[in-house]
């Protein structure tokens, strides 16, 4: 496998803008890659957010489509695919299928989304039959590098759940917690965000917010701190929660947001990626093996980034 030297030049531009994320696909290089089925990887963007994490050493592809259309994919990248395992799969829909039986096999440790609609893959891993659904819901992890944030930030649910009750978003806290302990940090702090940091019987997401951090006394989340409900500014900055009084371990030091829905969550992702010049990854969480749901407009230090945090989960088991 060779990569254009043209691609890999760039890198060194983006690492140097998203240290945080160029740290954590560091801090894999000595540990065995994660086998990982990509699936329909059948154009450029795909192939070469493949290929890139392969180089990063986070990730061994197992590459699952059209071997032609693969091929072509390949050709017009300028990459070679010596050495890289093929499977094939007559289109989009059955690679998904092959993929998801290539975990379930033992054969790959984590998927990755290619050239495919999202429900495509999911639906196939969510198959009651063949799939690889767990007793938990899934959610997805936005992990954010914030030029402005000294650390990676965890945005949580923008991408599966759309309107999560309380037992839903009790199960997204809990798996946020465990990729940012995967991730290394010891006792995430979770800044469950509303639009006032006070308690409203007319805002459901404040109520939400008071009994996840009361299930979180009770041993019900485990494994990190919460507090809400916040709002986005005393979340996020310490002189803003110390403004308004608010004493609290999460105010101004939060590792993982908690969206109260998939709009505001989407909002704030895509705010942060194009005003304030984050580099997003992302990953689903709660199926039989992570699954990285880059998008085909994602730069690539996005699917570099995605492919570490899902090896990271993995490694971790």
């Amino acid at each position: 496998m060779h990569l254009p030297d043209s691609m890999t030049a760039e890198w060194t531009e983006a690492e140097a803008a998203h240290p945080r994320m160029a740290a954590l696909i560091a801090s894999l290089n000595d540990r065995s890659p994660v086998p990982t089925a990509v699936v329909q990887p059948t154009d450029q963007n795909a192939l070469l957010g493949a290929l890139a994490a392969a180089h990063d050493k986070t990730i061994e592809p197992i590459l699952v489509g059209p071997t032609e259309a693969i091929a072509a994919a390949a050709r017009a990248a300028g990459v070679n695919l010596d050495g890289v395992e093929v499977v094939a799969a007559a289109d989009s829909r059955a690679a998904a299928r092959q993929a998801v039986a290539l975990v379930r096999e033992g054969r790959a440790k984590a998927l990755m989304k290619g050239n495919l609609h999202t429900d495509e893959l999911l639906i196939a891993a969510l198959d009651k039959a063949v799939g690889i659904r767990t007793s938990r819901r899934l959610s997805h992890c936005f992990l954010m590098d914030v030029p402005s944030y000294p650390k990676l930030l965890c945005v949580t649910d923008a991408a599966v759940n759309i309107a999560p009750e309380l037992d839903v978003k009790a199960g997204i806290v809990q798996s946020a917690i465990d990729l940012m302990r995967a991730l290394g940090v010891a006792c995430p702090k979770v800044a469950i965000l509303a639009a006032v940091e006070t308690i409203n019987p007319k805002m459901s997401a404040t109520l939400d917010a008071a009994a996840l951090c009361k299930m979180a006394d009770r041993g019900q989340i485990t494994g990190g701190l919460l507090d809400g409900p916040l709002a986005f500014d005393n979340a996020i900055s310490a002189e803003a929660a110390a403004t308004k009084h608010i004493r609290s371990e999460v105010a101004g030091d939060p590792d993982v947001l908690l969206v109260p829905e998939i709009t505001a969550g989407n909002i704030l992702v895509k705010e942060l990626t194009f005003l304030a010049g984050a580099a997003p990854a992302g990953v689903v969480l709660g199926a039989g093996a992570p699954i990285m749901l880059t998008s085909r407009a994602d730069p690539i230090m996005g699917r570099r980034g995605s492919a570490a945090a899902a090896a990271a989960l993995a490694l971790r088991g």
